[in-house]
């Protein structure tokens, strides 16, 4: 592996940012304040800003890759290199697909989340982007149980969430726009869609005991475990014994409130700070952050969000950059038990973007290193000259 020097540029070092040069050898950052030394890669980050890779727990858009017309799919391998592409391309350095694993047939059925799972396991080593897979569960979905239990006991799920959109499908069914997406989703007829959300919705008492075993498992099995939409600060305090410490999107203050309380992770979505508020009409994030109730910004559904909501949140004031980037990098680093990343410091995983904020609220990537690589590059002329090869490297050739 090319060891790299990244010469210059205003590097965020805890919690300030220093104008400072740094080197990576091997996949991690070898010294910060260092010289270029025998690196035969390097590149001018002055003006520049220096920051850790993205952390990007919870993102789903990947899904557009595979059916991105209703009823139009596209093979899981070509939508996965795709979307390693695009993470990669906005500063997403660890990606953890949000795969949801519904009672519904089609793009979110068992089936599908085994294939996506997979296919995961099987590109892991070609993608830039270091390739998790967070496997979202919707509650009601009780004939897989014995399938995510299999999963979790094997290692091969990275997060575990508990979903549970029920009460939301059964809403909707009665609004023609939403109840037509959600049978064009699943590619049965209308009469069909009606009869099995009946039979689903016939089960709700077997749900409670499926959550608490499937619940074990993954503590049995350390896959961290998170909870979807709290709506109740009790609702929380049921999923937390469980062993559910991170609240992904707590739909009010009261819910998030209880998380903090208890030191529980708060997960919100970029798109909602980058937008101004949530498309449901939901809590807005950036309110929740002023407040210090969220600890978490996830790509959500749009993977440029997260590099420009932490822009969006230094110039409106409402945090200072260093404070915002935790938000999408050291913070769910954290809340994942990647200890590894999300900091510049000595030994760290070197996973570090060069970032051109000339213009604000539109952040422009210059440069991705991932895992000690030079992973993406939109300005060559960063690059320097070559080091001279040492003459006993020459006479030894």
């Amino acid at each position: 592996m090319t060891d790299i020097f990244l010469e210059g540029g205003r590097a965020l070092i805890g919690s300030e940012l220093a104008e400072t040069s740094l080197s990576v050898s091997g996949t991690s950052i070898e010294r910060i304040d260092s010289s270029r030394g025998r690196a035969r890669l390097a590149i001018d980050a002055r003006d520049l800003l220096v920051l850790p890779g993205i952390v990007d727990l919870h993102g789903d858009a990947f899904e557009r890759q595979m059916m991105p017309r209703a009823g139009v799919d596209f093979p899981i391998d070509v939508a996965l290199a795709d979307s390693d592409r695009q993470a990669i391309s906005n500063g997403i350095t660890t990606v953890f697909h949000a795969t949801t694993c519904s009672w519904e047939p089609g793009l979110r059925s068992a089936d599908n989340a085994r294939e996506l799972m997979e296919a995961i396991e099987r590109q892991r080593p070609q993608f830039a982007a270091d390739t998790r897979f967070h496997l979202r569960h919707e509650t009601y979905n009780l004939d897989a149980e014995a399938k995510i239990t299999q999963w979790l006991a094997e290692g091969r799920v990275d997060l575990f969430a508990f979903n549970d959109h029920m009460d939301g499908t059964v809403a909707d069914m009665a609004k023609p726009r939403k109840r037509n997406r959600m049978v064009e989703r699943t590619g049965l007829t209308s009469e069909d869609f009606d009869g099995l959300v009946a039979r689903i919705v016939s089960r709700a008492a077997d749900v409670p005991a499926s959550v608490s075993r499937l619940a074990a498992v993954a503590r049995t099995a350390g896959v961290r475990m998170l909870s979807h939409d709290d709506a109740t600060p009790a609702m929380r305090r049921e999923f937390r014994q469980l062993g559910a410490d991170i609240a992904e999107f707590p739909i009010n203050e009261e819910t998030a409130r209880a998380a903090a309380s208890h030191g529980d992770a708060i997960v919100y979505g970029a798109p909602n700070v980058v937008r101004g508020g949530s498309h449901t009409g939901w809590t807005k994030a950036s309110d929740m952050i002023a407040k210090g109730l969220c600890s978490v910004l996830a790509s959500d559904y749009y993977y440029p969000a997260q590099l420009l909501a932490a822009f969006r949140l230094a110039a409106d004031g409402v945090l200072p950059l260093p404070k915002a980037w935790d938000l999408v990098s050291a913070g769910p680093a954290r809340a994942t038990g990647l200890a590894d990343r999300g900091l510049i410091a000595d030994g760290r995983r070197a996973d570090i973007l060069l970032v051109d904020d000339t213009v604000q609220l539109r952040p422009r990537l210059v440069a991705v290193i991932a895992g000690g690589k030079l992973v993406h590059l939109t300005d060559a002329t960063r690059l320097l000259s070559a080091a001279a090869t040492p003459r006993e490297a020459i006479v030894a050739a």
